[in-house]
């Protein structure tokens, strides 16, 4: 009887701490994207979609790139004006993106994860407090960097092509 009573009492309490770590679960669903293309190109297609953030970190060996904090407070206000939440003090995030080499069969593949961190804090008593992100960002940079290395593999294609046709031609 009191095994049950200790089941009972876990089971009701465990449901309600999934309630406190529910953006946890949410958050660690990290966007990500495998590309086929070798590390080096892809590597460079981050850096041309990330030159406009403020960068703290880029580590090629380790496949890193880190933004400083980026002030996002007014974006927050204007998108949430008529929500719940009301004024907010101040809101900042900050963009990780790592960048992996792998292998499919023979072929080299690239694998990009883009993890946004939002902190808000609503008034200077609270402080910081970690905010789910939408995955808007995440997914927008992936689809920049997508974009930027079929540009890239499109002008490689055509620069062998003139090369082939003046090789050709001579």
């Amino acid at each position: 009887m009191k095994v049950g009573r200790i089941l009972f009492f876990l089971f009701i309490s465990s449901c309600t701490s999934y309630e406190q770590f529910r953006y946890m679960t949410e958050e660690f669903e990290i966007p990500f994207q495998v590309y086929d293309t070798v590390y080096v190109e892809a590597w460079q297609g981050v850096l041309d979609v990330m030159q406009k953030y403020d960068l703290e970190t880029t580590n090629q060996e380790a496949g890193v790139i880190k933004t400083r904090w980026i002030d996002n407070t007014n974006e927050i206000n204007f998108t949430d004006y008529f929500g719940s939440r009301g004024n907010i003090k101040s809101a900042r995030f900050k963009v990780v993106v790592n960048v992996v080499k792998g292998f499919r069969g023979t072929r080299e593949v690239t694998k990009i994860t883009v993890f946004k961190r939002q902190m808000i804090e609503y008034d200077f008593l609270q402080g910081w407090k970690i905010f789910p992100t939408d995955g808007i960002l995440e997914k927008t940079i992936l689809y920049r960097i997508e974009r930027t290395l079929a540009i890239a593999e499109e002008l490689k294609r055509i620069e062998d092509a003139k090369a082939k046709e003046a090789e050709e031609s001579f």
